[in-house]
């Protein structure tokens, strides 16, 4: 189930770009003329975000009569979304829901190409992305890298328990053990990750009880490492791999045993090229 945008976060988005109405157009006086409106891809992508730009587009008065789902390949040329209404409907709608669809796209894109470099080795294997979104577009996010076939790794902070280096700093000497005994009676729904800098770090957490292994900027061989050590003490233990995890080396990291590939690549990735041509009818 991908994540609901309300109304009115399309409605602000709108707001930001043509707040009060669009003046070279009114100017003009061309608003009233009818025209279409297509959206194509310029290059191969995965799309995302074409629900909402399309909604997007009703709100300010089009027809949307083509609309390529979110999650679905496409090929340079395809269309992705098209629409007729008055111009000053199609000129009010046009570049939000461009941008919109190629920012969501570029995400999608590159989050479909570390899932399939990592299921071409390991069906098995789990892309996870990070909470790390730029502030104000979670929602959108998480749209774009569900629609790719990956998933989150955290929603927030509230929801999971995930121990890093700088929690336990705080512990004042208090044993793993200890630690991890506390939380699984405090969260006992949840799994605990621990998040390690090593190889000694990682079995320590094992041992004490860890659910999740989180290894950080970790190499391939250095992951290879850490399994084999694990394989003999706590199997039992899922190994995640965080930092620098992308699409050139994805398959490296399943390969040296990983089965979580924790990403926050597909979030810098760069927007998809959408072509956008508008027509008098």
């Amino acid at each position: 189930m991908m994540p609901l945008i309300p109304d009115s976060e399309i409605d602000r988005w709108l707001a930001e770009d043509v707040p009060f109405g669009d003046l070279t157009t009114h100017a003009l006086g061309i608003g009233e003329r009818p025209g279409r409106m297509v959206f194509e891809a310029r290059d191969a992508m995965v799309v995302a975000a074409s629900e909402e730009a399309a909604r997007l587009l009703v709100r300010v008065g089009c027809t949307v009569d083509v609309l390529c789902p979110s999650g679905r390949p496409v090929e340079a040329g395809d269309s992705l979304l098209a629409a007729t209404g008055p111009a000053a409907a199609l000129l009010a709608g046009w570049k939000v829901a461009q941008t919109l669809m190629e920012y969501a796209s570029g995400i999608a894109t590159v989050a479909r190409r570390i899932v399939e470099a990592a299921h071409a080795v390991n069906p098995a294997v789990v892309v996870a992305c990070t909470r790390k979104t730029f502030p104000g577009t979670k929602a959108l996010s998480l749209k774009a890298i569900l629609a790719a076939g990956a998933v989150p790794h955290r929603l927030g902070l509230s929801e999971t328990v995930l121990v890093f280096p700088e929690h336990r700093v705080f512990l004042a000497g208090e044993d793993d053990v200890a630690a991890l005994a506390r939380l699984k009676t405090a969260c006992p729904e949840r799994k605990i990750v621990v998040e390690v800098n090593s190889l000694d770090e990682a079995v320590l957490a094992a041992r004490a009880g860890a659910d999740v292994v989180q290894l950080e900027k970790f190499s391939p061989e250095a992951v290879a490492a850490v399994v084999a050590r694990l394989a003999d003490t706590a199997a039992a233990v899922k190994v995640a791999v965080a930092g620098g995890v992308k699409p050139a080396n994805a398959a490296d990291y399943v390969r040296a045993g990983a089965q979580i590939l924790v990403t926050s690549a597909p979030y810098f990735a760069p927007p998809a090229d959408v072509k956008v041509t508008i027509s008098a009818c």
